[in-house]
Formats: structure tokens, sequence, C-alpha cells
């Protein structure tokens, strides 16, 4: 039994041993005796049935009731299921103290305002404190005493106001989790802004550049075609003063 509990406490657990139990055979007998027995709503646990079985083979001798699928609206009444050991709630829901058999010093309603209550435990936890230490410094009683020792007591107390106060503590998870969220939203939403915004002065920046390349681009073609028309005009100078010295001397030549 005790392995059977530390196996289910495992990290990772085997199968539970009677997962053998669910072959065909076996659940052909659960369904043959629940046509049997008629009553859906029958106990089968109490029925006999070997009885009922009669005619059939390798009938086990264990009850047939354990491989029954677990009844949800049980499971839901009660709140609650097991699984590998550890209880589970259908609901999840943050246990108070006194639900867990604690000493439970501020109000259950969560929203009652529990400072008033918190504050007179902390009071407490502090003046406790000052008469553990001097308890702690008092004579020991005779052996022949049974009267519970001063510290002890002190201390049982110290226990219940710090149980109190990691228990209010743990009360307040959601709201500091919704409150973790808000702000890690809120950071994301700052982050996606400059995000942003740098985007947008990046493109501003680009579009300033590509203005000037555009007009330096025009600049270029307009100093171009500038300078390809001069030379056309110088060709036609030289090739008019070419024939201007073509016709001299010939003149030239011609002159005796």
């Amino acid at each position: 039994m005790e392995e059977e509990e530390a196996e289910l406490r495992n990290p990772f657990p085997s199968p539970p041993s009677h997962y053998n139990n669910y072959t065909s055979h076996n659940l052909k007998l659960l369904a043959l005796l629940k046509e049997r027995v008629g009553d859906q709503d029958a106990d089968l646990g109490i029925v006999d049935q070997h009885e009922s079985l009669s005619d059939q083979t390798d009938v086990p001798t264990w009850s047939l009731a354990q491989l029954e699928k677990p009844r949800v609206d049980w499971i839901l009444e009660e709140g609650h299921y097991s699984v590998f050991g550890d209880m589970w709630f259908v609901k999840e829901t943050i246990p108070s103290l006194a639900e867990l058999g604690g000493h439970q010093l501020y109000p259950p309603d969560p929203s009652t305002d529990r400072r008033p209550a918190l504050l007179a435990v902390l009071r407490s936890m502090l003046v406790t404190y000052s008469n553990l230490t001097d308890a702690i410094v008092e004579p020991p009683p005779p052996p022949s005493s049974s009267a519970q020792l001063e510290w002890q007591r002190q201390l049982e107390w110290i226990t219940i106001l710090a149980q109190n106060l990691m228990a209010a503590a743990n009360d307040l998870r959601p709201v500091q989790a919704r409150g973790n969220l808000e702000l890690m939203m809120q950071r994301q939403l700052e982050l996606r802004r400059e995000e942003t915004r740098n985007i947008h002065s990046k493109c501003d920046a680009l579009e300033a550049r590509l203005l000037e390349l555009r007009s330096s681009a025009h600049e270029i073609a307009g100093s171009d075609q500038k300078s390809t028309a001069k030379p056309s005009g110088s060709q036609v100078q030289t090739s008019t003063i070419n024939v201007s010295l073509e016709d001299m001397l010939r003149w030239a030549e011609e002159v005796p």
C-alpha cells in the first residue's frame, strides 16, 4: 500500500495497477450485468455478479462495478476529485485559512476591509514576540510540573498569527496578478508606441533623403543637357572655320 501511494505521488507515475482489469471481456461482462440487473441506478457493488453471470466464463472475483466510469454528478456535487493521489477542485478557488483547518483572525468576506484586523494581527505578533523573549530567559519549571511552558504557548500563538498574515497575502495573489498584467500590457503598449515613433522618424528621414537625391538627379540631368548642347554648337563653328581655311588654301594655290 505504501509503495502504491509513493508511486501515485511520483512526478511521472505509472498507470494504476487496476488498468489491467479493463479488458474487452470484462467490459462485456459489465454491460451484460447492467442489462440483467435492469435498474440503471442500482448499486452494482452490492449485486451478486457471480449469480447473475453464472452462465458466463472467467467472471472476476473482484467487483465489476470498479470498471464503471466516474460519476460526474457526484464530482460536481462534492466539488473536488482525486488524480494520482492529489485532490483537485472542480472550480479553482483559493481555500481560506478556516477551510484549511486554521484559526482565521480576519474577516472571511473579501469585500470587507481587512486592514484593521491585519494591523491588529501585526501588533499582536510584536507583543507576542516580546513576551517570547521574556519567557525564554525565565528559569525552567520543576521536572514534576505538567503545565505547558510559557514560551511554547507564545510560540504557538506566533505561528497562528504568521499563518493569518500568509493566508491574507495569498488571498491578494489574484489582485497582484491582475496588477502585474496591467503593468505588463502598459509597458508593451509604450514599447509599441515608441517603436512606431521610431519607424515614422526613420520614414521621414528616408523621404527627406529621397527628395535630396531627386533634386540632385534633376540638377545633374540639367547640367548634362547643357553640356550636350554646347559641343554641337562648337562643332558647327569648327566645321565652318575648316571650310573657310580650305577655301583660303585653295585660293592661295591658285594665286601665281
